[in-house]
């Protein structure tokens, strides 16, 4: 029998996924459902999950489970299978990655939390039973030629940065649990008129299409399945994609390519690129856009500061990380260009 957490360290874990010959198959999944005792269902399925080879970042709560994996191609049908067996799940949408090389993830880690997906709703009279009309993408597409239609981009700033929907409207913040409230000031004389809210896979924006309902917004529709679900239908029905650019994802790849187009540009120097990276300096580790030259100047680094600090001795650059918390470090468009 596995053990529920992971005791290999993340180095050689990673290295065992890049000699991997096996194909794997990146997908994300999410359902809204009552779980009773989120601790053992989140144990169990650590057992299974882990016995079929899967790696990823799963997220339950009592209202339901958020689940991005890769999975082994010959343990793909394995996978589904068991998932399937899972009542709440049964048939559950499974959005395979546009733009896959496999190595999204190489371990598995499943956590129980107060929600899958944190919004900062408080008022107990929330339904989340209660959701807008799902839209497919022929149906995205043609109500975006409405002209009375507002599409809402329910992602952070640093996603829409890179892609989004054409005349889609940003709502800037990074937290989710902001943007709720800031969609329904924007729309707050717009009651009655059609709203679409999108998202990368779909979790987001049913949340926000029932919050809209709730606060008394009368014509909301959400994507089905996100972005992700919208360029696999472009793709097979072979209709034009209305999203342009990239679609950030939160796994190693950091993006896939949906359409040619680089909406975005470098933060360093200002030249068009979409490419996502962490710097370098593991003291720093600020998500931000660099293109290849800065890449090459600043060696993976988001300012000359941070260069420096990656060729000090490792003694002293563990001594400069201590106590420093990294994990909101994202590029915010009011910040200052860096590597000045």
């Amino acid at each position: 029998m596995p053990v529920l957490h992971n005791r290999v360290s993340q180095k050689e874990l990673k290295q065992r996924l890049l000699e991997e010959t096996e194909k794997r198959i990146t997908l994300s999944f999410y359902q809204y459902f009552f779980i009773s005792d989120p601790q053992s269902f989140r144990d169990k399925l650590y057992k299974a999950l882990y016995a079929l080879k899967v790696f990823g970042r799963i997220y339950v709560a009592n209202e339901g489970i958020n689940a991005q994996v890769n999975v082994p191609e010959s343990g793909f049908e394995a996978f589904k299978n068991y998932l399937y067996s899972i009542d709440p799940l049964q048939g559950v949408r499974l959005n395979r990655a546009v733009d896959d090389d496999g190595k999204s993830f190489w371990v598995l880690k499943i956590k129980v939390r107060d929600k899958i997906v944190a919004d900062g709703i408080t008022d107990p009279g929330f339904n989340m039973q209660n959701k807008g009309r799902y839209v497919n993408a022929e149906q995205m597409n043609e109500l975006l030629h409405e002209p009375s239609t507002v599409v809402i981009d329910m992602r952070n700033h640093y996603e829409y940065e890179v892609g989004h929907f054409e005349n889609a409207l940003e709502i800037s913040s990074d937290t989710f649990r902001d943007q709720l409230p800031m969609a329904v000031e924007l729309m707050k004389d717009k009651k009655d008129i059609p709203i679409i809210m999108y998202c990368t896979g779909g979790i987001r924006c049913e949340k926000a299409s029932a919050f809209m309902l709730h606060k008394g917004f009368k014509n909301v529709f959400h994507l089905e399945g996100g972005i992700i679900n919208y360029a696999q239908q472009v793709k097979e029905k072979g209709l034009t994609s209305k999203f342009i650019g990239k679609n950030f994802v939160f796994d190693d790849r950091l993006g896939e390519r949906i359409t040619a187009d680089i909406i975005a540009h470098c933060h360093q120097c200002g030249k068009p690129a979409d490419t996502h990276t962490n710097c370098a300096n593991n003291g720093c580790h600020l998500l931000f856009i660099q293109c290849d030259d800065c890449k090459a100047i600043f060696e993976g680094c988001c300012s000359k500061q941070c260069q420096e600090t990656i060729h000090l001795p490792d003694e002293r650059r563990k001594e400069l990380r201590k106590g420093i918390e990294k994990g909101q470090n994202i590029f915010n468009k009011s910040r200052k260009r860096r590597g000045q």
